[in-house]
C-alpha cells in the first residue's frame, strides 16, 4: 500500500494525567502514516488526485494545540479518527505521539505511543468509501 508519511511534526500542548503537567505548554511531536492508492495522483501530478496533506498537519496541530488529554493513547487514537474523517480516501493510518519531557526519575529520550487504525469495511470487502 502507498503512504503518505509526515514525520517529526512539533507542537506545544497542556496534556498529562497530573494537573501540573498540564499546567505549562509541553512539547509533543507527532508522525502520521497515511495508507492509500496513490496511483492517480503518481500519474496525473495533481492534488486533487491525493490527500493534501497541509491539512493533515492543521489536524495534528488543531488536536495538540488545543485538545486536552490525559493520555498519549487518547491523543492518538483522536488523531486517527480525525485523520480517517477527513480523508475518505485513506484505507489505514499510523499516528505516532511522542512526549519530549517525561516526568519520570530517568534519563530519558522521550515517551512514545504508537497506533494504528483501519477504515471499516463492509461484508462484501469493499472499503467504507462509496466512491
Amino acid at each position: 500500500m502507498d503512504r503518505i508519511v509526515l514525520t517529526g511534526m512539533r507542537f506545544e500542548g497542556h496534556h498529562g494525567v497530573t494537573e501540573e503537567e498540564r499546567l505549562l505548554p509541553q512539547a509533543f511531536e507527532v508522525d502520521l502514516e497515511v495508507e492509500a492508492d496513490l496511483a492517480a495522483a503518481a500519474r496525473s501530478d495533481h492534488v486533487a488526485d491525493t490527500i493534501d496533506y497541509a491539512p493533515l498537519v492543521e489536524i495534528a496541530r488543531r488536536l495538540v494545540e488545543d485538545g486536552r488529554h490525559h493520555l498519549l493513547e487518547a491523543m492518538a487514537g483522536a488523531l486517527a479518527t480525525d485523520v480517517l474523517r477527513y480523508a475518505p480516501a485513506a484505507r489505514a493510518v499510523t499516528v505516532r505521539v511522542r512526549k519530549l519531557a517525561v516526568p519520570v526519575d530517568a534519563d530519558i529520550d522521550h515517551a512514545q505511543v504508537e497506533l494504528r487504525r483501519e477504515r471499516p469495511t463492509d461484508a462484501a470487502g469493499a472499503s467504507g468509501d462509496d466512491r
